[in-house]
């Protein structure tokens, strides 16, 4: 079993939570979700429904997920603009059961909230056919996780459903390609400004300029994230087993966390090139040094200014064995593993720069619109974002 709760030793974490959630639909503190059918923000998550209304349900559900000491409001601005250009399509839960200290739990118990939360809202709106994640800074990670324990193969699904309603042997009229996150079609999967490497190798952390002392201090004080902090600077090194993000560039155990990425339709990492002092370029947009695009490569586009450049998505022969993640000691060992893990699978990668905006110095915040007095700037790479969504 991956991860970092020793404890659990069930096989089938996913059915265990379907069935603790089977009956429920129950308020969350803090989470809300946004349907145009539901006439407005609903607080639980659920939504009224109006038997009456002429406005067909969504079928398509946006799950948006905070960063570290972030909340679900963080969204808000994002939800709203989703659902007023595209009100028949998508209804919008912003996840609530990871806010404040308590991202600092770690990726794993974090990822389990998520994944429960998912299934909540799920249950609760049996018009749902298709699902994606957008999620900011530490979000990216525990949506990650998530996704690995919501997966269902191509196997698991047909076995199950055609065995539940035929009680038959398994058609192959309509045979599935690709597997399912909580039930539903995985269409998007998109980041912003996550750590996927995490923070521990050198300048992924722009604040600290570079420095080898202060970014060993960082190391040392790593624990004060708390858990959290201890994945992302891959010190978790428990009972032989590898970091849990190293763990995450491959289907390990029971969590299949690649075929969990591999099953939606589009990946998308959206990355600052400069003055986020948080979140490195190269571990956001999962690339080499020498992968980065140059400044001359950049382009200019008057719809959204502070989109510099859009790498499309590419198939890549990269030689991997799962092996690779128990050999790998050294940080910059550790960060190749992780690399050649993720980029087995195609991934779009969307490059941001406020540098001539007020607001570069929080850029980390502006990139999705944090909050629009401080972080207003960030709104074309929203639009960006919701004119390129797969619907």
């Amino acid at each position: 079993m991956a991860g970092g709760e020793g404890g659990e030793k069930s096989p089938r974490p996913r059915l265990r939570l379907r069935r603790r959630l089977r009956a429920a639909c129950l308020p969350r503190p803090g989470c809300f979700t946004v349907s145009a059918a539901d006439e407005g923000p609903s607080g639980s998550g659920a939504g009224e429904r109006d038997g009456g209304a002429s406005r067909p349900a969504p079928t398509h559900l946006v799950v948006t997920v905070n960063g570290i000491v972030g909340s679900a409001e963080n969204w808000r601005y994002a939800a709203t603009h989703f659902i007023k250009k595209h009100p028949e399509d998508v209804v919008v839960h912003c996840s609530g059961c990871n806010v404040a200290a308590r991202t600092f739990d770690g990726v794993d118990v974090m990822g389990r909230r998520l994944a429960e939360e998912v299934l909540s809202v799920v249950e609760c709106r049996p018009e749902l056919r298709k699902i994606s994640f957008v999620a900011h800074s530490l979000g990216g990670l525990i949506a990650r996780y998530a996704i690995a324990l919501l997966y269902e193969n191509a196997t698991q699904i047909d076995s199950h459903e055609e065995h539940e309603k035929h009680g038959t042997e398994v058609s192959n009229n309509q045979p599935i390609d690709r597997g399912k996150i909580a039930g539903l079609e995985p269409i998007n999967f998109i980041t912003f400004a996550t750590p996927h490497l995490g923070t521990r190798s050198h300048k992924q952390i722009p604040l600290l300029r570079g420095s080898y002392k202060l970014e060993k201090m960082a190391y040392r004080l790593s624990w004060i994230a708390g858990r959290s902090g201890k994945h992302l600077f891959l010190k978790d090194i428990e009972d032989g087993k590898p970091p849990l993000l190293l763990q995450m560039v491959t289907d390990y155990g029971d969590l299949h966390f690649i075929s969990a990425l591999r099953s939606f339709n589009r990946r998308v990492v959206y990355s600052n090139i400069c003055n986020d002092f948080i979140v490195g370029w190269r571990t956001s947009s999962i690339r080499h040094q020498h992968e980065l695009p140059k400044p001359q490569n950049f382009i200019n586009d008057v719809r959204y200014p502070h989109i510099v450049y859009v790498e499309n998505p590419k198939v890549q022969d990269i030689d991997f064995s799962d092996s690779m993640i128990y050999q790998a000691k050294t940080t910059s060992e550790m960060e190749e593993v992780m690399l050649k893990g993720l980029n087995r699978i195609p991934w779009e990668r969307v490059d941001v720069s406020f540098k001539k905006s007020r607001q570069r110095i929080f850029a980390h915040s502006t990139i999705q619109v944090k909050t629009y007095f401080f972080n207003s700037d960030g709104a074309d790479v929203i639009f960006h974002m919701i004119d390129h969504f797969l619907y």
